[in-house]
């Protein structure tokens, strides 16, 4: 596996295990990023055909093309700070605790009331790569008003080094629903 593919899923891992707490965001979020190459990824429509990620995440494969749907969660700091990646989590595997009645966490996107094998099961990181084929060094929280809890619908291909453990995409487009 190469190194940048194992800081990618190293990073997938630190975000899995992250649990409820009154800790803030990582990012300073401020204006949303802009970059060609990051607004170029963003659509107006969302891609046809999309999978649930527990569905797919055992079948596919490193180089497969695929579409998934879900919400921005399954992590105390779903945006990865500085980069064009975040969790995006199934919400037919996952819970945002504001779902949840009675509960008043205030991470609801951090899916702590789920145990860690449906976050396993229910999570892939969404990473946006340049020509370098290394993740955009821009945050891509904010973006086209991409938040947390965002619903997404993601189309991409699965990136090499990634398993039906740490399923990694490399978006080549995604709607953010408004």
């Amino acid at each position: 596996m190469k190194m940048n593919h194992s800081i990618h899923l190293a990073t997938l891992c630190a975000l899995l295990l992250a649990g409820c707490g009154d800790r803030e965001s990582a990012a300073d979020t401020g204006s949303p990023p802009s970059s060609p190459a990051l607004d170029a990824v963003f659509v107006d429509a969302a891609p046809a055909d999309a999978k649930a990620i527990h569905v797919v995440r055992t079948t596919v494969k490193p180089g497969d093309e695929l579409t998934v749907s879900g919400l921005v969660m399954g992590a105390m700091a779903p945006f990865v700070s500085g980069r064009a990646a975040f969790v995006l989590g199934d919400p037919e595997k996952l819970t945002p605790c504001n779902q949840r009645p009675d509960d008043e966490c205030e991470t609801p996107w951090d899916a702590c009331c789920d145990s860690k094998e449906d976050i396993r099961a229910g999570t892939a990181t969404i990473q946006v790569i340049g020509d370098d084929k290394r993740v955009l060094k821009t945050s891509i929280e904010g973006a086209n008003g991409l938040t947390k809890l965002s619903r997404v619908v993601v189309q991409g291909t699965v990136a090499e080094g990634s398993s039906a453990d740490a399923l990694v995409i490399n978006a080549t487009a995604i709607y953010v629903a408004k």
